[in-house]
This record gives structure tokens, C-alpha cells and sequence, in this order.
């Protein structure tokens, strides 16, 4: 080396350094909209995931109005009890509801007077009892009871109507026996059934449960 000459050395590139980004960093490290993948994507929506229930519930309300579950075949007669529901003024349904209570004691009541009928063979009562529940019952369209307290009448008055034919005492108690026992058990089915109806549509207010 000459005296007097700085050497001159060539200079290096330098490396690329994570404080001095290229071209193509910069445009890497701009805001980009976040991307989220499938897997993390957030759940779906409550009120869209409820929409089918809330559908099938009121579907359901609307059949519950014809049945609080099915009645069994002719216990009642849906027409005529939902004609009883139109005179309720809401939901409650108070008035058809006291219809029904007044009906459950006429009946019980009523079933007490058949069996003492019978006891002392008094057909004549036998027969105005059971015109007097057959009318009950078909003004709450409970279409079992009111069928057969409809032949109790028949047979008091001596009169086999399906046969067409006149009866004796003796014959006409002997129909009316097990008609007792037949009549009684039809009520407790549609009692139930009204009753279950009444808890699921408003409940049973403050009507006495028996």
C-alpha cells in the first residue's frame, strides 16, 4: 500500500434487516382484514336457532285447543265443547271452567240419588235423573254420559227404544244395574280429561279439585 492512500475498501450490501423492511415486507406488514377460518367462525345465532321450536310451540297451542292430548273415542264431543270454549272472554277460560265444576258436582251428586233410586226400585226417578244428567252432560259435550244416561231415562220408563219393545220392572232394572256401573266409569274418564285440560289451558284457578 502507497503511502498517503486510504484503501478503499468495496462495501457489502448489508443484510436485510427486520428494521428496514423491502417493498415487499411493507406491503406484508399492512392492515389486512382478519380472516377468520371455519373452524372459528362464530356460532350461529340464538334467535335463528330458536325460530323451528317457537314455530312448533305455537302449532302445538293450536292443536292443544282441540286436545290437551286426544280425548278417548266419544268421551267428548269436540264440537260442542269447543262452542262452549267461544263463550269464555280469555285465555282463562273462567267461564267455561265453572260450567265444567257445576257439571262435576251435578253428577256426583246425581250418581248418589241413581244408586238410592235403584235401591228402593223407584224407576220413575231412575228415569228423571238420568234426563236430568243426559242434558248436563250434552250441554258440555260429554257424549258417553250423556249416551247412556239417555237409556237409564229410556228404561225407567219402561221402553227398550234400540229393541223397540216395552219392558217389566223387573226387566228394566235389570238393564239399568250394570248401566250404573258403566255410566260412572265413562265420567271419571271425561272428569279427567276436562280437568287436564283446564291445568294445561290456564289452570285450575280456584276451583275446589274434587
Amino acid at each position: 500500500m502507497s503511502p498517503g492512500r486510504t484503501s478503499v475498501e468495496p462495501q457489502r450490501p448489508a443484510p436485510p434487516s427486520a428494521a428496514s423492511p423491502g417493498p415487499a415486507d411493507s406491503l406484508s406488514k399492512q392492515p389486512q382484514p382478519i380472516d377468520v377460518p371455519p373452524a372459528t367462525s362464530a356460532p350461529p345465532s340464538r334467535a335463528a336457532s330458536l325460530e323451528p321450536s317457537v314455530g312448533a310451540e305455537a302449532d302445538d297451542d293450536a292443536d292443544s285447543e282441540a286436545s290437551a292430548s286426544e280425548p278417548p273415542p266419544t268421551t267428548i264431543d269436540l264440537e260442542t265443547f269447543h262452542q262452549i270454549l267461544d263463550l269464555d272472554e280469555d285465555d282463562t277460560h273462567d267461564f267455561s271452567r265453572g260450567m265444567a265444576w257445576a257439571y262435576f258436582s251435578q253428577a256426583s251428586t246425581t250418581f248418589t240419588e241413581m244408586d238410592e233410586a235403584y235401591a228402593k226400585k223407584d224407576l220413575g226417578k231412575l228415569s228423571s235423573l238420568g234426563h236430568f244428567l243426559k242434558g248436563s252432560s250434552a250441554a258440555l259435550g260429554v257424549a258417553k254420559v250423556q249416551a247412556s244416561c239417555e237409556q237409564i231415562q229410556h228404561y225407567g220408563q219402561l221402553r227398550d227404544e234400540e229393541a223397540g219393545t216395552d219392558l217389566t220392572d223387573t226387566a228394566a232394572l235389570q238393564k239399568i244395574a250394570p248401566l250404573l256401573t258403566r255410566v260412572k266409569a265413562e265420567y271419571a274418564v271425561a272428569e279427567t280429561w276436562l280437568k287436564n285440560w283446564y291445568e294445561e289451558h290456564g289452570g285450575l284457578g280456584d276451583e275446589e279439585d274434587g
